[in-house]
């Protein structure tokens, strides 16, 4: 029967050309490698190293099992390392999930330093906006979810990732834009334009509007974030971002962003979670990108 030990044994001949420099490199005594070829010997029913020349030479049986060794021996190697990695955690797959259409825009930079360090890992993304995102969680129907409203909810828990403000964002012509302190009644007047979620997700409606129980004269969804800022900009009525996605377009000029006062002094503040399963934790790779999450999270609260 031939062993992988045999394999490595020729593959070390060839490389040495004596039976000592092979037995040393294999850290195997002489006599234990010649026991070895004698195995071979034996079972092929031929010569498969001629140990008599300098330096030692292979029959066509040991050509072909040189031949073989070749194949195998790196792909063993291959193997090895992967098992390697994957006992260690190293290696896996994260499946994301967000409440939040914009939180791209600070996550995918997170996840492009992470694949360097965790190569092996596979990150991908659920899609769609669920209705039940945090029972998808808990039953395993992806690994991290970003919401601004955990639950509790067995075997989850809730890393806060940073805080932030959703501001009104108006055109630049609006005539909000010069009011002194704005009212719910007032907004009401206006077409919310906003992501296509339920209006409980949406900061505005659950934190404003429906506490006050009144609506927005009219509510237009669209996807896309430049979308939105678009119909904004146009004067097609108003909406409420958080501030790390109005900044970007305020500076451009194409829109303002006021505080919503009328729902606190400090404004509509929320914060941002990162939901996931605790046994999660226990997996190297996953806990990599908790401390990458925590270490993105302190440096954006220095930063503001």
């Amino acid at each position: 029967m031939i062993e992988l030990r045999h394999l490595k044994t020729l593959v070390a001949l060839r490389e040495h050309g004596s039976l000592v420099s092979a037995a040393s490199d294999l850290c195997l005594t002489p006599s234990a490698l010649s026991h070895q070829l004698r195995e071979l010997d034996q079972f092929f029913g031929v010569e498969v190293v001629y140990r008599r020349t300098r330096p030692v030479s292979f029959s066509n049986v040991g050509q072909r099992l040189l031949k073989l060794a070749d194949e195998i021996l790196p792909q063993v190697q291959i193997a090895q390392a992967d098992i390697s990695r994957i006992l260690h955690g190293q290696t896996g797959r994260i499946t994301f999930s967000s409440e939040c259409h914009s939180c791209f825009d600070w996550l995918m930079p997170l996840l492009n330093v992470y694949r360097q360090q965790y190569p092996d890992v596979d990150l991908d993304f659920a899609s769609g906006f669920e209705s039940n995102p945090h029972e998808l969680l808990q039953n395993g129907e992806f690994d991290l979810l970003i919401t601004a409203d955990p639950i509790a909810l067995k075997g989850v828990e809730y890393f806060a990732v940073f805080e932030y403000e959703s501001r009104l964002v108006l055109s630049t012509t609006h005539p909000l834009v010069r009011a002194e302190n704005i009212t719910v009644q007032e907004l009401a007047e206006e077409t919310l334009i906003t992501y296509p979620v339920d209006k409980h997700r949406l900061d505005i409606m659950s934190k404003l509007f429906i506490p006050a129980n009144i609506q927005p004269k009219q509510i237009r969804t669209t996807d896309l974030t430049q979308m939105l800022i678009q119909l904004i900009a146009s004067g097609r009525g108003i909406g409420a971002l958080p501030d790390w996605v109005v900044n970007e377009y305020e500076q451009k000029g194409w829109v303002i962003s006021k505080r919503l006062e009328c729902v606190a002094p400090e404004g509509l503040r929320r914060t941002l979670y990162a939901g996931y399963r605790t046994d999660e934790k226990q997996k190297d790779y996953f806990e990599g990108f908790l401390k990458q999450l925590d270490r993105f999270s302190k440096k954006r609260a220095n930063y503001y």
